[in-house]
């Protein structure tokens, strides 16, 4: 076998794949003119964990092409979580999940929701945890999925995937904080 000898450097390949409001349209335009289904997810990601990759994983089993919406540092500090949180910063943060083979694209995200990217990439499968419930209408419920009523309504489907046990960033935390 001969060896493919025109590989970009692997940090230009993580890189190109991290999007900014004005670039995320090419990728998106691309991947829906090749037919390929469009999943999306977001979350914090402060810790990448088996967890996070259990469930982005399956997520990108879902479709073509998994995007992932990563939440600015303010975003997250605006959600309520501790006070130390973010624990990295939300270019380490979109770096790491960037680096992930199985993702196409990241994109960070300044607002409280994903709904103005769910709007604007109207994914074919919109992805959550299954603390969520693809069912809930309601949308002042903490289980209703931001974004799910403009996926169903283009004919596109929402998937809860089950979360795996014992892992979180918070009990990560306070192990170490424990050590």
């Amino acid at each position: 076998m001969v060896p493919y000898t025109h590989k970009l450097p692997a940090l230009d390949v993580i890189q190109s794949k991290i999007y900014t409001h004005d670039t995320l349209f090419k990728p998106v335009l691309v991947a829906k003119f090749k037919g390929h289904k469009i999943v999306f997810t977001n979350g914090c990601f402060d810790i990448l964990h088996r967890g996070h990759v259990d469930y982005l994983a399956k997520a990108s089993d879902l479709g073509g092409d998994l995007f992932v919406g990563i939440n600015s540092d303010a975003s997250v500090k605006r959600l309520g979580k501790a006070d130390s949180r973010p624990l990295q910063d939300e270019q380490t943060r979109a770096m790491i999940i960037a680096s992930l083979h199985f993702v196409s694209g990241v994109i960070i995200f300044d607002e409280d929701t994903p709904l103005q990217l769910i709007d604007f990439i109207k994914p074919d499968v919109l992805v959550k945890g299954a603390d969520y419930d693809a069912n809930e209408t309601n949308t002042n419920s903490k289980k209703y999925i931001v974004g799910s009523d403009i996926v169903k309504s283009q004919g596109g489907e929402v998937v809860t995937i089950p979360l795996v046990e014992g892992y979180s960033t918070t009990s990560i935390e306070q192990k170490i904080k424990a050590s």
